[in-house]
């Protein structure tokens, strides 16, 4: 789906300017994997959100950073269904969960250790990342314009961020299923990695995978005080099994949490770089017995 209709209007209803119907300005683009599944790319942290249609309900995967981009991500989901809408947290990081508050009444999704890292951070990545974009704004030196930079800091330090109500996959290489209507999608906790909540959304009849952070395309893998570096292959490699299951039709498409959507190679090519990885990490791999920082997010 390029997001063009034939009447020369975009699907979600953004103009070629890049405003939208009620004056927002919107931060992406929507990526068709598969019928019914879509990636959607922002500039922002070069961030790639998710959504899944079923016939009764359409899950989000993860909601963006701040209210205000959860609300850009809501407006953009809703220009595309008015199905109810179920969110899924990839994990615990700002720029993966600050905007839930965009949808209201959803069910919250999240392995069951987010809500408690969230809890832990969230004041302290608030604080830090409000002052990495006000310093930004201030010497120009974001991804986004001084004054874009600016009013993310602003909207960020408004930001309450709303816990997961929905905790599932205690354990790893747990799975639990969401049906949707007509297609029941998997969410897996694969084990510790990115961190060590880290849930993945499957949607084997698309033959897709989001992956969250596990995965990232054109960048290293963040590595952070909570990140699991002797665990983090073995956590891909699941993704790798699970998506190669019988069940499967084969998964054709590994999403990023960071990135362009991935082949099967490219995912299998990361897997063997944290294999060497872990491999020199040796017994200092796991990550540090305290809370995880602000700064466990590097970009």
């Amino acid at each position: 789906m390029d997001g063009q209709r034939s009447d020369g209007q975009r699907s979600d209803g953004q103009r070629p300017d890049g405003q939208r119907p009620d004056g927002q300005r919107s931060d992406g683009r929507w990526l068709e994997l598969a019928d019914g599944v879509l990636a959607r790319r922002h500039d922002e942290l070069d961030l790639t959100t998710g959504l899944v249609l079923g016939t009764s309900a359409a899950l989000v995967i993860d909601t963006r950073g701040d209210t205000a981009q959860g609300a850009e991500l809501a407006a953009a989901v809703r220009a595309v269904t008015a199905l109810p809408v179920v969110v899924a947290l990839t994990h615990a990081h700002f720029d993966h969960c600050f905007g839930t508050a965009a949808f209201p009444g959803a069910p919250v999704y999240a392995q069951a250790g987010c809500a408690g890292a969230l809890l832990a951070t969230a004041a302290a990545q608030r604080a830090h990342w409000t002052r990495h974009y006000r310093d930004a704004g201030n010497t120009g030196s974001s991804q986004a314009s001084g004054s874009s930079a600016t009013a993310t800091a602003d909207a960020l330090a408004a930001t309450v961020p709303v816990l997961p109500d929905h905790p599932v996959c205690a354990r790893p290489a747990s799975v639990h299923p969401l049906d949707l209507g007509g297609r029941v999608v998997q969410l897996v906790h694969p084990g510790p990695g990115h961190t060590g909540h880290d849930l993945v959304v499957h949607v084997p009849d698309a033959g897709v995978l989001f992956a969250g952070d596990l995965l990232e395309n054109g960048a290293p893998p963040s590595f952070g005080p909570d990140s699991y570096r002797r665990d983090w292959a073995a956590a891909v490699g699941l993704l790798l099994e699970v998506g190669a299951a019988p069940a499967a039709t084969g998964t054709r498409v590994f999403v990023p949490g960071h990135g362009d959507p991935l082949s099967p190679d490219e995912a299998a090519a990361q897997h063997a770089d944290l294999l060497r990885i872990a491999r020199a990490a040796g017994p200092s791999g796991a990550p540090v017995p305290r809370a995880p920082s602000a700064n466990s997010l590097t970009r």
